[in-house]
């Protein structure tokens, strides 16, 4: 049974830093698609960044490109984002997720399995 957990989220200050994690288990990952989306309130999901646990190809969206940054740790079957510059638009729950096959996609129709999500706050 896959379960994908986060943790990390919590209040931070605009222009602060942030880690969060997803602790994944139930299979091998090896060559799955990791990915981190986030929804607001009265928003809809939206794609973040993904990763490839393969060879660890990545895609960012847009407004978090040079800010974010998506790694994987293949000892802990852990995927993290790391999140400097916050700004208060970036407040949201933040959902860990995977799909099988290589590939990165931003639709979130697309992926499997997914965690409960963490929120994070950016405060201005």
């Amino acid at each position: 049974q896959v379960q994908l957990v986060e943790s990390g989220g919590g209040l931070v200050q605009a222009g602060g830093s942030l880690r969060i994690s997803c602790a994944a288990s139930g299979r091998s990952f090896t060559y799955y698609t990791m990915g981190w989306f986030r929804q607001a309130p009265g928003k809809e999901r939206e794609f973040v960044a993904a990763l490839t646990w393969t060879g660890g190809s990545t895609r960012y969206t847009d407004s978090v490109k040079g800010r974010f940054t998506i790694s994987r740790d293949n000892a802990k079957n852990t995927v993290y984002l790391q999140m400097n510059s916050l700004k208060p638009e970036d407040t949201a729950v933040y959902y860990c997720a995977a799909k099988a096959g290589a590939s990165l996609v931003s639709a979130s129709r697309l992926y499997d399995y997914w965690g409960q999500g963490t929120q994070v706050t950016v405060s201005s």
